[in-house]
Parts: structure tokens; sequence; C-alpha cells
């Protein structure tokens, strides 16, 4: 009968019993030769220790001496011998593991030696005692000590066996007890795997009855998409049933259509036929229509150059709060040639003497002074009139010849207002400039249909004391003004350009807003007699247009400049000056300068001669390129109402009325749009170069009208 395979945790219980420590078996080892040379009381002192030592759990094991009992009974009477009993030797007893452990109360009876014959016996115990033998009894007190010494080797030999026992014991029990650790390691690894293996399965089982739950709720779901698709399913059939009978309607219509395919087929050969043919009328058409704009730009230059390359306006600026109304007749506006509704040409201004007088004493009458111009705006004439009488000199500009337009006049009399309009961002007190530009944006989006892509680049600077200052510099840049130098594009080239001044890209009428609000900022102003702010220095804002047609290959290219020249009046010789009225005299100086070479660059150019003085001042060499040539240029003579400033306007008038007098209409003339001032500054000590009889002429003339 095989026997019985025992469960895992059985063994592992059993090896863990197995496993308790094993009772240490008592030493029997014999006592050293030292100890055996002891008298009987050391030898029972050193026996004692020997009675209290245990071995292993809860078992005692105790050793007797015999012989020491033999000592202590034996009589301490001398010449007394008694032999000492040899007692039966016994064998030391085996403990095992299996052995019960004996009670540590329970005590084994003494052991009595058995007595040799022919000794003197021991003498009797007294009170459990040996007693002693007598001193002079020494054969018995030897042959009590070879008894015990016999005793003693015999019990060696026993404890020598016990310990070889148990040694084999202890052996076979660490034997088994390696084998139970091994086995126990490998029921342990095996426990542990089984409990992973278990957890597993429980983590399997969650998800598995999740996947189950997933699954049923997902058979609920499919099972309601079978009927849905059913249901679908069946309306699909239904639908069928319906298109078929369609197909078979446009399998008829289809024939029918294809039938009339092919007539279409022939229709549509005719129609490209007619579109080749409407496409060469197109063409045909963009280039007359290319030849028309040609021939309006001829015609319209034309135009201009009949009206006069060299025109003069003036313009009367409107009496302002606070300033005193004009007598009646001061300033008159005669109609035109063709009655009330012609713009005004004319103007008549009267000026009364008071050093002159009739024989009688009366005073004398007003003196009457006539002015003819191109064009004359009274007090009431909006910017948007101002504008509209010369959107058609901007045409030009665009079509690519230069233009440039001056205003000019004396400290007061509207020359900023005129080119850059009032404060407050009123849309009718805008001046010449943004309207201009808005007028060019306009006109070159309509260009943009005919093939026409047009580039606008804007620059502002300002000419103080001869030195060129740029008005649109920001950040550190500013300040920075003397830097700038007129220079050549590049070698060979006609084109000028301002030297670390900024040249803005524009496309709108905002960016132009940015950049005037900006030079409004940095322009140079100060104080004077005449205007609590004056501008100090000419301002010159120029627009670069180039224009190019893709399509055929054409280009254009012209500046458009406007230019607020710097006020001017006369100065009392006789007039203390002080620190600031040095420098108020230098900035006329340089002011009047420049504007007398202007006037002799007018003259040069009236004349057509070799040589034109643009180098005389970086103004007219700045605009170099915008005055000769076929450049069309303005000038606007801006004049005060009031009759306190009535010598500054005559002095005006008559110089802007000498130059339309030597402006006559010619090809290669120039558009000048100037307040006037050049002879005050002559007249009031600015030297003339020699040579110029143009200045020398106005100068008698003026001076003969102030005499």
């Amino acid at each position: 009968m095989e026997p019985q395979q025992r469960s895992p945790l059985l063994e592992v219980k059993g090896n863990i019993e197995l496993k308790r420590p094993l009772a240490k078996a008592a030493s029997r080892l014999p006592l050293s030769g030292r100890r055996l040379k002891r008298g009987p009381d050391q030898m029972e002192e050193a026996l004692e220790p020997e009675k209290k030592r245990t071995r292993g759990l809860g078992t005692r094991v105790t050793t007797t001496h015999p012989r020491a009992a033999a000592l202590n009974s034996a009589p301490q009477t001398q010449g007394q011998t008694a032999a000492v009993p040899r007692a039966p030797r016994k064998s030391a007893p085996r403990y095992s593991m299996a052995v019960a452990p004996v009670l540590k109360t329970q005590k084994p009876g003494p052991v009595v030696p058995a007595q040799k014959p022919g000794t003197t016996a021991a003498p009797p115990m007294v009170g459990g005692k040996k007693p002693k033998r007598p001193a002079w009894d020494l054969k018995g007190q030897l042959c009590d000590l070879n008894a015990e010494l016999k005793c003693y080797r015999e019990r060696k030999q026993v404890l020598d066996q016990e310990n070889q026992q148990l040694q084999d014991q202890l052996r076979e029990a660490k034997q088994q007890a390696s084998v139970l650790g091994a086995e126990r390691r490998t029921l342990e690894e095996e426990l542990t795997r089984v409990r992973a293996q278990a957890e597993q399965g429980q983590r399997e089982l969650g998800n598995l009855s999740a996947r189950v739950l997933e699954l049923e709720e997902r058979l609920g779901t499919q099972e309601g998409l079978v009927q849905e698709l059913q249901q679908e399913q069946l309306r699909l059939q239904e639908e069928r049933r319906g298109l078929a009978a369609q197909l078979g309607e446009q399998e008829r219509r289809l024939q029918t259509s294809e039938a009339s395919l092919s007539d279409s087929q022939a229709e549509v050969a005719s129609l490209r036929q007619a579109a080749a043919a409407r496409e060469a009328v197109l063409a045909e058409r963009e280039d007359r229509l290319h030849g028309l704009e040609m021939e309006r730009r001829r015609l319209h230059n034309q135009l201009q150059e009949l009206k006069g390359n060299i025109r003069v306006f003036c313009r009367v600026r409107p009496v302002l709060p606070g300033e005193s109304t004009p007598s009646p007749g001061f300033l008159q506006f005669p109609s035109g040639p063709c009655g009330p509704s012609d713009p005004p040409t004319r103007l008549s201004l009267s000026r009364s003497d008071e050093r002159r007088g009739t024989l009688s004493g009366a005073p004398a009458a007003p003196t009457r002074h006539d002015f003819s111009f191109d064009r004359v705006f009274p007090p009431g004439s909006g910017q948007d009139e101002v504008f509209e009488e010369i959107s058609m000199l901007v045409q030009s500009a665009l079509d690519g010849y230069p233009v440039c337009i001056f205003a000019y006049g004396q400290t007061g009399s509207g020359k900023t207002f005129t080119m850059e309009g009032g404060p407050g961002g009123d849309p009718r007190l805008e001046g010449l400039i943004p309207r201009a530009l808005r007028h060019l944006f306009s006109v070159a989006q309509e260009l943009r249909g005919q093939g026409w892509t047009y580039s606008f680049v804007a620059s502002y600077v300002e000419i103080y004391n001869e030195t060129v200052r740029d008005l649109l510099a920001t950040g550190a840049r500013k300040g920075q003004g003397g830097e700038c130098e007129i220079r050549r594009a590049g070698p060979g080239s006609e084109e000028l350009t301002v030297t670390n001044a900024r040249y803005v890209p524009v496309s709108c009428e905002r960016e132009v807003e940015a950049l005037l609000h900006l030079a409004r900022q940095n322009r140079a102003v100060a104080r004077t007699a005449q205007n609590e702010r004056s501008s100090r220095s000419h301002s010159v804002f120029q627009l670069q247009i180039s224009g190019e047609h893709a399509g055929r290959g054409l280009q254009c290219a012209a500046p458009l400049s406007l230019v607020d020249l710097a006020g001017s009046e006369r100065l009392d010789p006789g007039l203390a000056l002080g620190p600031g009225e040095r420098e108020r005299l230098r900035e006329t100086q340089a002011i009047n300068s420049s504007l007398s070479t202007l006037g002799l660059v007018i003259m040069a150019l009236s004349n057509k001669e070799s040589h034109v003085p643009y180098r005389n001042s970086k103004l007219t060499y700045l605009l170099q390129n915008s005055l000769g040539g076929s450049a069309k240029m303005l000038m606007f003579v801006n004049i005060s109402p009031l009759e306190e400033n009535v010598s500054e306007s005559l002095n005006s008038l008559r110089f802007a009325s000498k130059v339309r007098s030597l402006a006559a209409p010619s090809p290669s003339g120039f558009l000048l749009t100037v307040g006037v001032c050049t002879l005050v500054l002559q007249a009031s000590g600015t030297c003339i170069p020699k040579g110029c009889t143009f200045a020398r002429q106005l100068t008698i003339d003026f001076w003969g009208c102030l005499n």
C-alpha cells in the first residue's frame, strides 16, 4: 500500500517544527590533572557546578560523582580502613529528538561505588556527607583517590561515547535541517507563485467580468442597430424601386439629351468662334483704350502747358476771431471776364498814406493797387475749392511729369494751413498734401484695371539755416538733421536723395496722416513780431511716384513736391538787437537768401539760360528735378486781410505779379505755387549776387513802388 501524499502546507508545518533547536547534552569530559590534585573539599566544590548543568529545552541531565560520595562518607578516625563499594557501571543515556524531556524537579539517586577488596572501607556517610579520613590514614586516602580516579576515567569514556553520539546526531540534524530548509524555500516560492497566479486569476476574472458587461452592452446596442438597419433596408428597398423608375425616366431623357448634345456642340463651336472674335475686338479696344490714355496724357500735358507751366494763384485768408475787421473797400475781388459766374482772377487793394495830403490840407485819397493772377481765392474759399483748381496738376504727376507747388507769404498769412490743413482732424479743413495723396491713391486704383501699378514713397525734410533736417526722424535719430546731405542717387544718375533721411512707402491716407503729425512735432518754429508761432524753416514734402505697365513694358516716374516756405518780414534797421533778436536776424537772412536764389532760378529757367544756379541754395538744389525740364510749378501767394499788414501784403503781391509776367507758357516751363516775399530781404540788406539782373530789376521796381 502506497503511502499517502502529504499536502504542501502540512509539509511546511512539519519543517517548521523540525527547525526547533536541539537539546545540548551535558559535557562529560574528564577533569584536568590540576583539578585531580586538589583536596577533597576543593574537588567537591569543583564538581558542584556539574550538578547544575542542563541540556536541551526542558531536559535536565544530572551528573553524580560516586567517588565524591564515598569520600564524604569515610570515617575520620585514624587507622580505620573501609572498602569502597564499587557500583555497577551504568551506560549513559542517549539524548535524541524523540526522548521526552525530564522534569526539572526530578533528581537521580546516589550511586554507591563498589569497594575494592583489600582496601579499607570508607567511613560511613554522616549527615549525607562523606567523612574525612584521618591524616595518618594515607593508604586509605590513596585508595580513595585511586577509586575516584578510576571512576572518573570510566565516566570520561562514557562521556566520550555520548559526545560522539551527540555529534553524529547533530550532523544528521543539520543535514535534515538543510534539506528541510531547501524544501521550505521551494514550498515558499511555490506558495508565492500560487498566490501570484491566484491574484492574476482574480484580475483576469474581474477583467473578463467587465468585458462580459461591455459585450452585453454592445450586444444590446448592436441589436438596436440591427433593427434600425432592417428598417433602413426596407426604406432603401422602397427608394431603390423609386430610383429604378427614375433611372428609366433618366435613360429616356438621356437619349433625348444626347440628341440635343450634338446640336449644342455645333452651337459651342460657333460660340467659340464668336468668343475668339470678341477677344480680338477686346484686345483691339484695349489697344485703343491704351492709345486713348496716352493721348489723354499728352493732351492733358498740353492743356497744362497752355495754361502755363508757371502759374501764380493768390489766396486771402479770412479774418480770425479777435482780429480787427478791415474797412470796407480795403480788399476787393472784381468779377472775371465772363461775369460773376467766372472765378475771380483780379485783386484790388486800397492803401491810405497819412504822410501824403493835398494843398488844402485835406487827407489824400486812398491809393488803389490792382493785381491780376491766374486765380484769386477770396477769404470765403474752402480747402476743397482750392484743391479742385490744382487737381489737374496732381494728375500730371501721376502721368509722369514733375510737379512742384509752393506756398509763400508773410508770417501768419495761411501758408501752412493751405498745405497741411487745420487742427482737429476736420475733413473740410484738410490741406493740399492729404487731399493730393488721396486723389493719387484713388486714380491709381482706377488705372489698375488698365494694367498700371503704382508705388509711392514719401519723405519730409526741412531746411533750417541752410541745414537739411529729417522731419520723419524718430527715437535717437531726432536732432541729427545736420547729418543729412543732398547727394546723387548713384554715379551718372540725375535723381537726388537726402542721406540719413527716412523714405517711407505709403499706400493709404492713414499712413500719410501719421507722417504729417510727426513732421509737425519736429519742425522748427519760433515767436516773431507778426505771429505767436512762425515757421522758421522751409518744409519740403516729396512723393516719389513710380508706375509700370507690365503687359506693355511701360514705366513712368515723377516727383510731387509740396513746399511750405518759411515766413519772412522786413527788419527795422534802427532796431536794437538783443541775443534773441540776433538769432532771429540770422534765421531771416538765411530764409531770404534761399528765397532770393529761388527767384534767380525762376528767372534763369524762364530765360532758358544755359546755367541755372541750383547749388546756390539747399532749397533749389533739393528741388532741382522738380523745377527744370517738363516740370509744372505753381505759386500760392498767401496774404493777410488785415490793414496793419498792408505793406507786407503789397510786397508779396508785387513779387508774384512780376513772376507771373516773366512766366510765359513754354513746353519746358514749370509750375510754381509760392507765397511771395523774395525782394523784402533784398530790400532790407541781403546782398544780391553779381550778374543777377532779374533780382536787381525787381529790387528797383520794389523801391519804386514804395516811393
